[in-house]
């Protein structure tokens, strides 16, 4: 395991970052730079947390002050990256109607608050199971508001058919992972699919500004 997901994170990194930038630098249109935006929002942020998980593999440290910083950075930026997302479906259905991202907005800004509280013991091991839960409940609104919007409004445009589909196996992934590993540390491991979700997201991103051409 040790080897098998520590060069799958790595090369996801790799994969979100560099796909990111080519997005942004060679964007045809503000959507496919907004795509950009997120796959290096998504990068960056994930790499947080999986560069010390990562290392502490090898040097046999749990670094758990590094690994917590990157829990914390990585639900902050995973709620961008949703409210993002939210922005660009905005502009490929030219709906103009601004209650999804307000409500948005307003879930986002109560998670974003939950994981400043200091019960959620960030940087202890390990953390606090139940705040675990509180701070992803508005997070799980998100997600179900995203599937629905990008179901109604998207599910027949290519390459954006099944992006409702990723984002709901994502959130069912992720779900698993948050109320189960602690009790079951393999568990764990459907962080990788949810990892894939999101890698073949990109490449749905990378598809839609080809099609500009």
């Amino acid at each position: 395991m040790k080897y098998g997901e520590s060069t799958f994170d790595i090369l996801y990194l790799i994969f979100a970052i560099v796909f990111g930038c080519i997005l942004i630098i060679k964007h045809k249109d503000k959507t496919a730079l907004l795509f950009g935006i997120m796959a290096l929002v998504l990068g960056l942020g994930d790499a947080f947390h999986l560069i010390p998980r990562v290392i502490s593999y090898f040097i046999g440290d749990e670094l758990v002050f590094w690994k917590g910083l990157g829990k914390l950075i990585t639900s902050i930026t995973m709620t961008i990256f949703y409210l993002l997302l939210e922005m660009a479906r905005r502009q490929i259905k030219g709906d103009d109607s601004i209650w999804p991202f307000v409500t948005m907005a307003i879930l986002a800004a109560i998670r974003l608050g939950l994981c400043a509280f200091p019960q959620n013991e960030w940087f202890v091991l390990p953390s606090s199971y139940l705040w675990g839960i509180y701070r992803n409940i508005p997070f799980v609104f998100i997600g179900g508001l995203t599937v629905f919007l990008w179901f109604r409004d998207l599910r027949s445009t290519k390459p954006f058919r099944i992006v409702y589909l990723l984002v709901a196996l994502s959130f069912a992934f992720y779900l698993v992972t948050v109320l189960g590993a602690s009790y079951v540390p393999m568990l764990g491991m459907m962080m990788l699919p949810k990892t894939v979700c999101y890698i073949v997201m990109i490449v749905n991103f990378v598809q839609y500004n080809r099609s500009l051409e």
